[in-house]
């Protein structure tokens, strides 16, 4: 069976470069060059005229909708997850973000991540307070819908990010801890690298980096931290004793489900309009999450002995995060080769974790930093301008200098991730305290941090 499920992915990721190479290379999609902050038009180019376009507006309205409902379908992901004691607990983790994240971008995160440039590192205060982000378009960002919608579009990809580190410090880690490490990170971590990559100006951008939706800004900075995390935190309580299978398997799945319904938001709405380049991605995003869902059960199934629903819906996340960056970029067989590479890639990753002895609870480094890093190098490998004239070609569309651009974005993306939230962590430690007591852990987060249960029998 092993022999078996190797050679049928090998042979489906052959047969789909095959035609891709040939499909994308030869027949131009005549996708509109619509600007975006991971897509700027060339400097040579005339700024584009700035007028809200009611069908834009729209779309991106909708897709805004779509993002946010993704942080709530963590919720539900993660929770399931979890044992029953530490529900509540971990549903928190991702609603609380909504809250402190919301109050952070209004207050002074936008501007620190799209606001105007200071050193290519860090945009300045001058939107502080969403000062002067009214209703007509930004011509540097999305000059045919309203910039505060652009801002809105950008706060929600600002609130699932550090929620989606909490899955790793899940069932251990003290709430109070927990809302002021969200503040400080996305502060400190988030938004520096989201105006590296997005923001005019940024170091990242100006290398020329593939990024469509967040490959670097969302998941590598997210997956990275996270391993950062399990490692300063520590392992649980009975961590390779105890019994600490998932109490809800249901509620995964339903969550799984929002986070593939939201991710069409999520891609699709990073065109910024309502054209033919996101129906591109919007029809990546769906082909990469099947592609990797697949390939994650068939190894999974060779490897274990039986399909899981849980290894089914973590390979469809594993897909999604992998096709992110990319999604803007590359077509649909495009999108099925890296949705297979990016389902066996995450599945391997996560298999191995026992060997390295660290406690991520709910495999965010294997799904999100390495899934992360795989779908950004492989933008350098599959980009083509025949699916993007505002992107640009990767090495098997005549371009080998992309791979190498993206490897340096992955890490300056990697480094800077890994060593903020070190620091964060540690003054947190020292300050306020990582963790629950013991006795507080074996009670549960549900009734030790917050006196209520999950479900009363």
């Amino acid at each position: 069976m092993k022999r078996t499920a190797f050679f049928l992915i090998c042979f489906l990721i052959a047969a789909a470069a095959a035609s891709a190479f040939a499909a994308e290379a030869e027949t131009p999609m005549q996708i509109a060059q619509t600007a975006s902050p991971e897509t700027p038009a060339p400097a040579s180019e005339a700024a584009p005229a700035t007028k809200v376009d009611t069908g834009d507006t729209a779309w991106i309205l909708v897709s805004t909708a779509l993002v946010m409902l993704m942080t709530p379908g963590l919720a539900l992901f993660y929770g399931g997850m979890v044992r029953r004691k530490n529900v509540l607990g971990t549903l928190m983790h991702s609603f609380v973000a909504l809250a402190v994240i919301t109050v952070q971008w209004v207050l002074f995160g936008y501007s620190l991540a799209f606001g105007p440039d200071v050193g290519g590192f860090i945009g300045s205060l001058s939107w502080i307070g969403l000062k002067g982000i009214g209703f007509a378009p930004n011509g540097d960002y999305a000059p045919t819908i309203p910039h505060q919608l652009f801002m809105m579009f950008q706060m929600t990809f600002a609130i699932i990010t550090p929620a989606l580190i909490s899955g790793t410090i899940a069932e251990r880690i003290k709430f109070s801890t927990y809302v002021v490490f969200i503040f400080l990170w996305a502060t400190l971590v988030y938004d520096p690298i989201a105006h590296w990559v997005w923001g005019v100006g940024g170091w990242i951008k100006g290398l020329g980096a593939l990024d469509f939706a967040g490959g670097l800004v969302v998941h590598i900075s997210s997956g990275v931290s996270a391993l950062v995390c399990a490692l300063v935190v520590g392992k649980r309580k009975g961590y390779g004793a105890d019994l600490m299978a998932p109490h809800n398997l249901t509620l995964t799945v339903i969550g799984a489900g929002i986070l593939w319904f939201g991710w069409f938001g999520f891609n699709g709405g990073s065109a910024l309009a309502s054209g033919d380049l996101a129906t591109s991605a919007f029809v990546a995003t769906h082909v990469a999450a099947g592609a990797a869902a697949f390939s994650w059960m068939i190894v999974e199934w060779a490897h274990r002995g039986k399909p899981t629903a849980l290894g089914a819906v973590s390979g469809a996340v594993a897909g999604l995060v992998a096709i992110t960056p990319a999604s803007g970029f590359v077509g649909p067989l495009s999108s099925l080769i890296i949705g297979l590479i990016g389902g066996a890639v995450c599945y391997a990753a996560v298999s191995l974790k026992p060997k390295f002895g660290y406690d991520d609870s709910l495999d965010v480094v294997g799904v999100h930093a390495v899934g992360g890093t795989a779908g950004a190098i492989l933008t350098g490998f599959f980009a083509s301008t025949a699916v993007n004239a505002a992107g640009g070609n990767g090495l098997f569309f005549g371009n080998p200098g992309q791979v190498g651009i993206q490897a340096l974005s992955v890490l300056a993306a990697w480094a800077y991730s890994f060593v903020v939230t070190w620091i964060i962590l540690k003054v947190l430690d020292a300050t306020l305290g990582l963790r629950v007591s013991e006795e507080e852990e074996s009670d549960g987060l549900d009734l030790s941090q917050h006196g209520e249960v999950g479900y009363t029998f």
